[in-house]
């Protein structure tokens, strides 16, 4: 009887396997789903979820993926039809972004200005269908390289102190048939806040200036974004700086032609009176408000440079100061006799002060006033039989009304 016994414990514990193997079964098929409805609402559906629909909306970006030599203005339009952008992300190849604005209900979107040039930029776009599903656009494209460019040369100098007549002066090494362009590109602020305005003058020289002179302690600041600014014809803008400087205190100094004086006020106080020597009858020192825009300790002064051929031309004139473009200096004199300043017009046009060779000896009035002077201090000349300097020669934008200045 016992190996009967035994031949019914094994039955059993195969039956028990059997059962066990059922239930996990069992278990199986109904996480699977098998047997209820499918995904897509049918008696006895498959096991595989119901893939979801594509979006209906199409992203769009020009210029094309991969493209190059793209404009720096006017090329870059992302675009959504069928849907709505929600997300439009353009970066150089720094990680700068470039702002930008949707525009047509969300169906497309700008940047706000134009790019650099020769840069690689990222777009990564964002649209979404009426039912919510998304669309998405990634490209790149590289900007111009151009073949020629332009750039402006400022006053004053970055960090610079300077006096309150001092306007921010761009000189550009190319004529600028595109003003408009140039000019949005390039912002002059001040703190404390001031209105500030821009005039031409000619195609190659923009200045910036408020209405009245400076008030001393304002800190000036020039922002340049020219890169990829076309300012003429297939001629860009390469600069990307900014350039602070503070106004120091108000030094006007007034000369009298007639009455061979100069006199000096520091913030509105009379500072000092000096003799001085103006242009000669037939050679005229300008009348008007000038601004010193250069400071040489030494420097040599050749009459031929600015049309008197002969004249003069003196090596190692010293404490020379400009005030116009075309030549007119106020500067240390040490070849006229003592006698001469506040007596006597000598000079070819400059305004001189009495020195001495060298310019070693710092009691002479000359040497005084060189070293009282900032670059940026206003020279108001009167009496003087000669007309009135043009707003354009030198830094001597003053002598526009406001209203000149704007239009």
């Amino acid at each position: 009887m016992q190996p009967i016994s035994g031949v019914a414990t094994v039955r059993g514990r195969r039956g028990l396997l059997a059962l066990v193997l059922g239930a996990l079964l069992a278990l199986v098929t109904a996480c699977a789903g098998g047997g209820g409805s499918g995904d897509d609402g049918t008696k006895g559906g498959g096991t595989e979820a119901a893939k979801p629909r594509p979006s209906r909306a199409r992203v769009t970006v020009e210029p094309g993926d991969k493209a190059k030599d793209v404009a720096t203005g006017g090329a870059l339009r992302v675009t959504a039809a069928k849907g709505t952008l929600t997300s439009v992300k353009v970066e150089d190849e720094k990680g700068r972004a470039v702002a930008g604005k949707t525009a047509d209900g969300g169906a497309s979107w700008k940047p706000d200005g134009r790019l650099r040039a020769d840069t690689t930029y990222t777009v990564d776009a964002l649209a979404k269908d009426a039912d919510g599903r998304a669309a998405r656009k990634h490209t790149t494209f590289t900007t111009l390289k151009p073949d020629e460019t332009f750039v402006g040369v400022y006053s004053p100098e970055d960090g610079s102190k300077v006096g309150v007549g001092m306007p921010v002066s761009l000189r550009f090494n190319r004529g600028i048939t595109h003003p408009g362009a140039v000019e949005k590109a390039i912002e002059v602020s001040a703190s404390p806040s001031v209105p500030i305005a821009s005039h031409w003058f000619g195609n190659d020289r923009l200045d910036f200036r408020p209405e009245k002179y400076w008030k001393p302690g304002t800190k000036v600041t020039l922002k340049l974004d020219l890169d990829g600014v076309e300012g003429r014809p297939g001629v860009y803008g390469e600069q990307d700086k900014t350039v602070k400087f503070t106004i120091g205190r108000s030094q006007i100094s007034v000369v009298d032609a007639k009455a061979h004086t100069m006199k000096i006020k520091r913030d509105g106080k009379t500072l000092k009176t000096i003799p001085i020597t103006a242009g000669a009858p037939g050679n005229e020192t300008y009348n008007g408000t000038m601004v010193i825009s250069e400071k040489l300790a030494v420097t040599r002064m050749d009459g031929a440079t600015v049309g008197f051929k002969g004249e003069y031309d003196i090596k190692d004139v010293p404490h020379a100061m400009r005030l116009s473009d075309s030549g007119t200096f106020l500067h240390g004199n040490y070849w006229a006799g003592r006698s001469t300043f506040g007596s006597a017009n000598v000079s070819h046009g400059c305004v001189g002060l009495f020195d001495q060779r060298g310019g070693g000896d710092p009691s002479t009035p000359a040497a005084w006033f060189f070293g009282q002077s900032l670059i940026g201090d206003v020279v108001i000349v009167k009496n003087s039989d000669d007309e009135t300097i043009q707003p354009g020669n030198g830094l001597s934008d003053w002598n526009m009304s406001w209203e000149q200045w704007r239009a």
